[in-house]
């Protein structure tokens, strides 16, 4: 039985409760759809504790108004912004060439939710290829930077939309089955957490440690996708719930948390939740990790089926 991680920190706690005493100062982070919500506040308050940090986004002009902003709120000058689209490959592959030097932490922050179907130009369904093969090949590309930093945090941001679905093996990228936008963020966010096992796994050696997270409800522009009427419904299905509604900066607190506090230090391979490991969850609740997320062997059947993927 694994011993579940508590923390002094709630659903409740902000980004900057969560940094307020740590030094990062040294420390250089990447947090990938760092202009705008939650990635916004996540950078703000790895800056704020004195970290190097580079917003990696699609939109480079929203990104260096965010950097101008962050230096300005928090008096960092060491912000810097790439271009990064996860859902090209060059792109990924390029922002990985460029990087010189260690990197201490990593928050793979980005992605999109319930897209209509959309696919790549290889044919893969884009919220998979964002959410997971993006960020995949991005920890890939960034290995030896995050080996070099000796001590280094890579932080995969997931969601309890996992619980809506396993990763589909026999048909990752909707060729067979009707697509379903929600099923496929769930399946997204599935392979967000087993990437985290499977890191964990295999780069311990390295010194990294690999976490994963559900960020809380917030309503920010990751929503974009969702029709009115639907997010209205969403809405009413979480407050019948009781589910708590999140600011961006409470939202980013479980991000900061893995990327930053001496608290989770060593911690590696887990699935968090508001400051806290994540039980397992309850069937007709939407708190906690589904069995599925965490399995060994699906994660490595995962990385594998990855690998090959990037590489046809």
């Amino acid at each position: 039985m694994t011993t579940r991680i508590t923390t002094p920190f709630s659903a409740t706690s902000t980004a900057a409760e969560v940094v307020q005493g740590v030094d990062l100062t040294g420390r250089r982070a990447v947090v990938t759809g760092a202009a705008s919500g939650i990635g916004v506040e996540t950078a703000r308050a790895l800056a704020a504790a004195g970290a190097e940090v580079t917003l990696a986004v699609r939109d480079t002009a929203a990104g260096d108004r965010t950097a101008a902003d962050l230096t300005e709120s928090t008096g960092n000058k060491e912000i810097h912004v790439a271009r990064l689209d996860l859902a090209e490959q060059d792109s990924v592959a390029a922002f990985a060439g460029a990087w010189d030097g260690p990197l201490h932490i990593l928050v793979n922050n980005a992605g999109i939710m319930a897209s209509p179907l959309m696919r790549t130009p290889q044919g893969w369904e884009m919220q998979f290829a964002t959410n997971h093969l993006g960020h995949f090949a991005l920890a890939r590309g960034l290995h030896g930077a995050l080996a070099a930093a000796g001590d280094a945090r890579v932080v995969s941001v997931s969601s309890a939309a996992h619980l809506r679905s396993p990763v589909v093996f026999e048909d990752i990228h909707f060729e067979r089955r009707e697509y379903e936008p929600w099923a496929a963020y769930g399946q997204s966010k599935t392979a967000n957490v087993l990437f985290a096992v499977e890191a964990a796994r295999r780069w311990a050696a390295d010194g990294i440690t690999v976490n994963a997270l559900m960020p809380g409800a917030i309503s920010t522009n990751l929503q974009r996708y969702i029709s009115e009427e639907d997010l209205v419904r969403l809405r009413a299905q979480l407050d019948a719930a009781e589910v708590f509604w999140k600011t961006p900066e409470q939202g980013a607190a479980t991000s900061v948390l893995l990327a930053a506090s001496p608290l989770v230090a060593g911690v590696t391979g887990r699935y968090f939740e508001d400051c806290n490991a994540a039980g397992p969850n309850r069937p007709g609740t939407r708190g906690g990790v589904a069995a599925y997320a965490l399995d060994p062997a699906a994660a490595q059947r995962l990385w594998e089926i990855t690998e090959q993927t990037l590489t046809a």
